[in-house]
């Protein structure tokens, strides 16, 4: 029986995206099935809170075998160039029209785009409402800027957005927690579970004590309240 999962996001693809990431495969090596559909979205309720829920289940290994060659191949192929800008021109007119709404003047960016991926990086202070409590806001925002610039064309563009170099600080902060952690854990030989955190942030988690000969981690729950265990080996 194939091992079955249930991952959630704000979108589809986000939902689909966390289950890739904590199975720690590709798309060819599972099967999607979508048990809540995304809505149409109006410009007015965008940032409303949704989640989307799909079903991953892992494909035998002899499944494999069959797959199309070409499958890879496809995935493989890299966006083509005039997208990835009229990309870049639909996020930028979103963002600078949000920015000036909400800030009420123009406020500067730096926007490129590196392998397949629209980076924004905002370094002005008056922008730093968009960090919120712990990242969560910034999260949101990348969200909405991967919808917008994936509208209007069949590939899946994606942006990373960061604020006064919040995603680094954070980055630094985690390994730093994992660190403190994992010593606790390793003197009082008691596991410590983690409050819930995003997959990219439970990456970092894992991706710090990976090597660590003592201690092993671990992701337990579903969706958004799935969290990290660090315990002994």
């Amino acid at each position: 029986m194939p091992d079955i999962r249930i991952f959630e996001g704000k979108t589809t693809n986000e939902a689909i995206e966390n289950g890739l990431k904590e199975l720690k495969v590709s798309k060819n090596d599972v099967e999607i099935k979508v048990i809540e559909n995304e809505d149409k979205r109006s410009f007015f309720n965008i940032l409303a809170p949704r989640v989307v829920k799909v079903e991953i289940a892992i494909k035998d290994k002899k499944d494999e075998n069959k797959k199309n060659p070409r499958e890879k191949a496809v995935e493989e192929v890299e966006i083509d160039k005039k997208v990835l800008e009229n990309a870049k021109v639909r996020m930028e007119k979103f963002l600078n029209d949000f920015l000036k709404l909400t800030t009420g003047k123009e406020v500067n960016y730096k926007s490129d785009i590196e392998n397949n991926i629209i980076k924004v990086e905002i370094e002005e202070k008056t922008a730093d409402f968009l960090i919120g409590y712990r990242g969560e806001t910034l999260n949101s925002m990348q969200v909405i800027l991967n919808a917008i610039a994936s509208k209007d064309t069949n590939e899946r563009i994606r942006v990373e957005l960061d604020v006064l170099g919040y995603r680094e600080k954070r980055k630094k902060a985690l390994e730093e927690l994992a660190e403190k952690i994992a010593k606790s854990v390793i003197r009082t030989r008691k596991s410590i579970t983690l409050e819930p955190m995003t997959p990219y942030e439970r990456k970092i988690i894992h991706t710090k004590l990976q090597d660590n000969n003592k201690i092993k981690t671990e992701s337990i729950g579903e969706g958004l309240h799935r969290k990290v265990v660090i315990s002994l080996k």
